[in-house]
């Protein structure tokens, strides 16, 4: 399976998640998350998982083999996920941390898979007599990783002294648009809320041309961050519906199309007439293995499926008690800040035309941050109320 196809089978599992913290966790609310995060992670208990926890992992994330998942994971390590600010692109550090109960030794042949194909850093704790200073070591290293801004992925009394195993991830991104926004000119607007208020918000504005392409019921703006050396190009896009309620429609066409996001980026620049993007902060936390029971996964959180990972017979009643996931974002003139955690325990012509295009996002909308070469997504989520942090 080349690199695309196993990224385009990625994104659409990242869909269905998404519809269904729309619907559900997120209802109400501004969230943010990283299904690459959450991938790399479930990858990584699929390496140690055999039997019908093994298929129903591989079934759920849409591969063939774990060699088909782990050399995926190494190969969105080494491309997609290298820092590129050296090179002049956007900062990114991604990171794979595994803690292991020190009277337990990890099968050589899993630590050696943990160790090359997700380059992560290995500890031996004590979680048996110091499950709280262990869980605090976890979040100082998510919080290390992240720049500081995902702070306290494990929320107190989530470590015990059954705990054996901690898998985590964290992914951080800073990129500068490559067209900032003067910020003398962001000014006050209304956002209309989804119950039918409004709220005076900054919002920033341009006159520059834009990346925009207009469908039925929806239009999609795509905000290039500045390129680095390499030919990685990472972009934010916004997913606007012309309804001012039409985000809940919008996200379940977006979850049911296959290749629904392929088809539907813009690729051309156009005038703009008026042009208004809110700023935004939105933190947002959520314990994923709910969604993942809901969407068929429950054999990893029973015990007797994940027995490739440590030599003891221990192994047989090993489980997943929880999978946490953190994720941060701003969006300001001059770009965007994100970071995420995750643990486990048709109108083609129109968009050619010369008139000028309308893209004032003053309604709820949904966005993500997306690697464009490949088709990665980093991030996604969806912006119901700007001032909510």
């Amino acid at each position: 399976m080349d690199l695309r196809e196993s990224i385009s089978n990625q994104t659409d599992v990242a869909l269905s998640m998404t519809k269904l913290l729309v619907s559900k966790e997120a209802r109400d609310k501004n969230f943010v998350y990283s299904p690459l995060s959450l991938h790399v992670v479930l990858s990584i208990i699929a390496a140690g998982s055999k039997g019908p926890t093994l298929d129903q992992l591989l079934s759920f994330l849409r591969s063939k083999s774990t060699d088909h998942l782990n050399s995926f994971a190494s190969q969105l390590v080494t491309v997609v996920l290298s820092d590129a600010y050296p090179a002049g692109g956007p900062r990114l550090s991604f990171a794979d941390g595994v803690w292991v109960e020190q009277t337990l030794s990890l099968l050589p042949s899993f630590k050696q898979l943990v160790n090359t194909d997700y380059k992560a850093t290995l500890a031996s704790v004590d979680f048996q007599t110091k499950a709280v200073e262990v869980a605090n070591e976890v979040n100082y290293w998510a919080e290390k990783e992240t720049n500081g801004l995902v702070k306290e992925l494990l929320p107190a009394g989530s470590v015990d002294s059954t705990t054996r195993l901690i898998f985590a991830n964290a992914l951080y991104f800073k990129g500068a648009w490559n067209e900032t926004f003067d910020a003398s000119i962001t000014k006050d607007h209304d956002f209309h809320l989804l119950d039918g208020k409004s709220v005076k918000v900054p919002f920033m504005t341009s006159k520059k041309k834009q990346f925009i392409r207009p469908f039925e019921g929806f239009k999609v703006l795509g905000l290039p961050y500045k390129q680095g050396e390499d030919k990685r190009q990472f972009t934010m896009y916004f997913f606007l519906p012309d309804a001012k309620d039409g985000l809940p429609a919008l996200v379940e066409k977006l979850a049911s199309e296959s290749e629904f996001l392929e088809r539907k980026l813009p690729n051309h620049q156009l005038e703009v007439g008026d042009f208004r993007i809110p700023r935004f902060k939105v933190s947002f936390g959520f314990e994923a293995s709910d969604v993942l029971k809901e969407l068929g996964v429950v054999l990893p959180f029973t015990v007797g499926g994940l027995t490739e990972m440590v030599e003891s017979p221990v192994g047989q009643n090993l489980c997943v008690s929880d999978i946490f996931h953190k994720s941060f974002i701003e969006v300001n003139e001059e770009g965007t800040e994100a970071a995420a955690a995750t643990a486990a325990t048709i109108l083609l012509r129109g968009a050619l035309s010369s008139s000028k295009i309308d893209f004032v996002a003053d309604h709820p909308f949904l966005f993500l941050i997306r690697e464009d070469l490949t088709g990665t997504v980093l991030f996604m989520g969806q912006v119901l109320d700007p001032r909510a942090g």
